[in-house]
Parts: C-alpha cells; sequence; structure tokens
C-alpha cells in the first residue's frame, strides 16, 4: 500500500511537470504548408518543351522564422512515369520564412530533347531546411502538392526543334534584337569592305 502511494505520487509530479512544459514545447513548433492542392497540366507536352508551371504559395505554418527550401518527391509504386528532378528549376531554390508569411516559388519545367512518352507524376515538396554538422541539408516535415502531366511521342529531331521554339518563346524579344545586331555588323563589315577595295585614300603629311 505504501508503495503505490509513493508511485502515485511520483506520476502525479510527472504529469505536473509535463502539463508545465507543454506550452513551451509547442510554441517552438514548425510547420510548413503549400497553397496548391495540385498542378494538373491537360494539354500535352513536346519533348524540348520549356514550360513555366503555376506558382507554389510556400507557408510557414509554425511559431518561428526559418530557411525553406523546395524538391521533388516520389510516391512509392504509383503506376506513372517519374519526372526527373533536374527537370524542375525554383525560384528561389531557398529563402526565409517568418512566421505566418509566404513566398512564392516560380517553377519551370525543362523536357529533355529525348524523353520517354507516356504520364507522369510527381510531389514538389515545400519544406523547412537545416543544416547539420556536416554540412548537410536535413529535411523533415513538408507539404507538397501533385504535379500531373502527359508527353506525346517524338523523335530527336522534333525535340530539338520544340527546344529552339521555347527558347525563342523564352527569351523574345532579346533575341531578336540580338540577331538584328549580329546582322547590322555583318553588313557593316561587307559595306565597309567594298568601300575599301573600290575606293583608296591618300593620306599626305604636308
Amino acid at each position: 500500500m505504501i508503495f503505490r502511494l509513493k508511485h502515485n505520487q511520483l506520476f502525479l509530479i510527472l504529469f505536473a511537470v509535463i502539463f508545465v512544459l507543454a506550452p513551451m514545447i509547442v510554441f517552438g513548433r514548425i510547420g510548413v504548408g503549400v497553397g496548391l492542392g495540385k498542378i494538373q497540366i491537360d494539354e500535352p507536352l513536346q519533348a524540348g518543351g520549356i514550360y513555366n508551371l503555376p506558382s507554389l504559395p510556400v507557408i510557414n505554418t509554425g511559431d518561428e522564422p526559418g530557411q525553406y527550401g523546395t524538391s521533388v518527391g516520389y510516391l512509392k509504386g504509383a503506376p506513372q512515369l517519374r519526372p526527373a528532378q533536374e527537370w524542375f528549376q525554383f525560384e528561389p531554390q531557398s529563402f526565409y520564412l517568418e512566421p505566418g508569411k509566404v513566398q512564392l516559388v516560380k517553377i519551370t519545367l525543362t523536357l529533355p530533347t529525348k524523353i520517354q512518352p507516356g504520364d507522369y507524376f510527381a510531389y514538389l515538396k515545400g519544406h523547412p531546411a537545416s543544416k547539420s554538422s556536416n554540412g548537410q541539408t536535413s529535411i523533415g516535415v513538408a507539404a507538397a502538392t501533385k504535379i500531373y502531366f502527359t508527353v506525346i511521342p517524338s523523335n530527336i529531331f522534333q525535340g530539338i526543334y520544340y527546344r529552339f521554339v521555347s527558347l525563342y518563346v523564352k527569351y523574345h524579344p532579346w533575341d531578336t534584337i540580338v540577331i538584328v545586331i549580329i546582322l547590322s555588323a555583318v553588313i557593316i563589315y561587307f559595306i565597309g569592305k567594298f568601300i575599301r577595295k573600290r575606293f583608296q585614300f591618300n593620306i599626305t603629311k604636308k
């Protein structure tokens, strides 16, 4: 009977300590959320194409500020093909968020000129990022949005063509300006060469 009384007292003390410390533990919560449920591209994509996807809102749902990042994840056993991580470019890749703040991350999908056609699926994840003692980035809790897209069959020449078209659209009108400058320089060079052949200028010193 005495042993039971002491045991119960110890349990009550332990419960009181946990009750006191629990608010402190909860206050230090780290959290993350994303503002998109899924990205589904209904239009079939072309090999070699460069596509701007909807921006991904990453939210600090925790109580502490911290460094956040984005990455690509996969579902084990999914029937769809897996898009490679290097196909996605996130801007910014890493960013700092205060509690309750949101960062819009721009996403660009660049498909290889040679790619297996079919249905693709992956997760686009937002997560807190912290550096470990060895300098590597560790990822704990994460939130993700699903992305679905389909790549139609094509050959390598079609892939190169669509890559060229995508680059033209992406950098227009700067690409046109560069072409005009190059053509102007070539024209000026040949005109100057023609004039030097036709006319001779004698410079005399008086």
